[in-house]
């Protein structure tokens, strides 16, 4: 039978009953069940439920909307993933070429010092050796001469007497082994790994603190060794995941502090415009951002080449534009403190109080004109101090 018929009477069904939410045809209607109940015509129903209907399938739609935007989001954020590996692989794999090339290299140097050393000792050893070679054959000689007129009859002897005793004078001084003549093996072997390792520290390099390309804006570029950031004003494919900032052009280093003491040294050069500091971890990163230290940002910033500003703080009057900037966080002191570097004099110092974690935080700042240049975090100096315990 047609859907538009009644399975219980065969006839047309007409009307919709409000209550029991069903079409009906005219037999139902007057039947006990329905009897009560409010009906319309089929058409009038359809149109109006069709209408109530709409809203949540719109709803319905934007969550597939948004289903569908979150899933090509991930589909770039997995092939951003496979990027990142094999990046990653080839940096480490580079990165290890250098430690092994120096290894090679220190092998080979350490191996012909010891060739060398033997080359030296085993010339000198075969000189003694063929010097006193010599004086045996002559000591043999002049001992076999001497038992040889020994040996003759004694007048012979005798009359040969004055020759033989003049002959049997022996001047020459007793042989003495050489000193130092055997390898000196404690020189090659002694601490040879720290040897080795302490003097590839002057091919590592160490920085306090990393920048973590995950939170940069997709128009900052970060160099392989994550110590410098610069705005090219391109995007790149990067996911919009959460930890990026967007589309403020902003960077925060690669761990956080929830105590102790932390400094770093960042080279703003000639830049006319920059932002560096600290700020907590919980900040928005989506949107324009204000910096205070009330949103918990601890910041200096410059703008147009000569304004300085701590954050939610008047300007700052600076004697010389420093080049480069010390950022010091005492965490359990609530102090975030700047310096200019050439000479450690203070420009700033925020007095707070830290309920969570802090990142550093490094912005080298968007202008419509020129505003050239990184900033670069800057290398600290590896010394080795060997401790003996008593």
């Amino acid at each position: 039978m047609s859907d538009t018929h009644c399975s219980l009477h065969g006839e047309k069904l007409l009307l919709f009953c409000e209550h029991d939410k069903e079409p009906l045809c005219l037999v139902c209607q007057t039947s006990k069940k329905h009897r009560n109940h409010s009906v319309c015509p089929v058409e009038q129903a359809a149109l109006d439920l069709k209408e109530e209907l709409k809203p949540a399938l719109n709803l319905i739609k934007e969550k597939l909307k948004r289903f569908t935007e979150v899933e090509q989001e991930c589909k770039k954020t997995a092939e951003h993933i496979k990027s990142q590996a094999q990046h990653t692989e080839r940096q480490i794999k580079a990165e290890f070429e250098k430690l092994h090339q120096f290894l090679q290299e220190e092998e080979e140097a350490r191996l012909a010092a010891l060739r060398e050393e033997e080359e030296q000792k085993s010339q000198i050893m075969k000189e003694k050796i063929e010097n006193i070679t010599g004086h045996i054959s002559t000591l043999t000689d002049k001992i076999a001469a001497i038992e040889k007129a020994m040996d003759n009859e004694d007048t012979s002897f005798l009359q040969s007497y004055k020759n033989i005793k003049e002959r049997a004078q022996c001047t020459l001084q007793d042989p003495e082994l050489l000193s130092g003549a055997l390898i000196d093996v404690a020189k090659h072997l002694g601490n040879l790994k720290f040897r080795v390792w302490e003097k590839m520290l002057e091919m590592v390099q160490y920085t306090p603190v990393v920048l973590d390309p995950n939170t940069a804006r997709v128009t900052l570029s970060l160099s392989d060794d994550l110590t410098t950031v610069r705005h090219t004003g391109r995007e790149q494919k990067y996911p919009d995941n959460p930890e990026r900032f967007k589309p403020c052009v902003d960077v925060l280093g690669s761990e956080g502090f929830t105590s102790g003491t932390h400094s770093w040294e960042v080279k703003v050069g000639n830049k006319s415009a920059w932002t560096i500091g600290v700020v907590k971890e919980s900040i928005s990163r989506k949107g324009n951002i204000t910096c205070d230290p009330k949103r918990g940002f601890w910041v200096l910033m410059l703008r147009n080449g000569n304004e300085y500003r701590a954050s939610g703080a008047a300007d700052l009057t600076m004697r010389i534009k420093p080049q480069s900037i010390r950022v010091q966080l005492d965490y359990d002191r609530g102090e975030v403190s700047f310096f200019d570097s050439s000479d450690m004099s203070v420009i700033y110092t925020f007095k707070d109080t830290f309920t969570e974690r802090v990142f550093p935080y490094f912005s080298p700042y968007l202008k419509k004109d020129k505003n050239e240049g990184p900033l670069q975090i800057c290398l600290v100096k590896i010394s080795v101090k060997v401790t003996l315990n008593q």
